[in-house]
């Protein structure tokens, strides 16, 4: 009976360690594309397109802390909040800036890490889905197969805007 709950145990650590990390990881695509979305005001799409996205990724902070629970986690269903993000942002910026000097190459290195840091997240997803189908957890899997796929869209439409803007942002002046 013990070696039972002893598995159990480390079982549930693991999936809360993958619930946790993913928590983390869908904060941080959140605060990227609000990153993004502030330093391109100017630009329409890339603002509300980002800012859209964006929310979707908060969502999922609030539907992954309601669901660690289960697993003896309390994670914060609250994303952080833009002044965390715009702090964030300004040290990020200040540190682009040393490297990349035109905006149109900050523009391509923040679609790039938007691009890196989505596809991470859906591998994270892709982990936790297979992890719940075979403990059978279907509360688990229902959260992962609704927000799996819409952690996809960012990954696409940065890789559209890369191919959208890289050669004329490379190429020209």
């Amino acid at each position: 009976m013990k070696v039972l709950q002893t598995l159990r145990s480390l079982r549930g650590n693991k999936v809360g360690a993958a619930i946790e990390e993913l928590h983390r990881s869908e904060n941080n695509l959140a605060g990227a594309l609000l990153n993004l979305s502030d330093l391109q005001k100017s630009d329409h799409e890339i603002f509300y397109v980002a800012r859209d996205v964006a929310r979707w990724s908060q969502e999922h902070v609030r539907r992954l802390a309601e669901v660690a629970q289960v697993y003896g986690l309390e994670l914060d269903p609250a994303p952080e909040d833009e002044a965390t993000v715009v702090a964030r942002v300004k040290q990020k910026g200040s540190e682009l800036a040393g490297r990349f000097h035109e905006p149109a190459l900050l523009l391509l290195a923040d679609l790039r890490h938007i691009h890196r840091t989505a596809a991470g997240v859906s591998l994270d997803w892709e982990v936790l889905a297979q992890t719940a189908q075979a403990m059978k957890d279907s509360e688990l899997l229902l959260v992962a197969q609704e927000c799996h796929p819409q952690t996809l869209r960012p990954m696409r439409w940065a890789n559209a805007k890369v191919k959208e803007t890289a050669a004329q942002i490379m190429v020209t002046g």
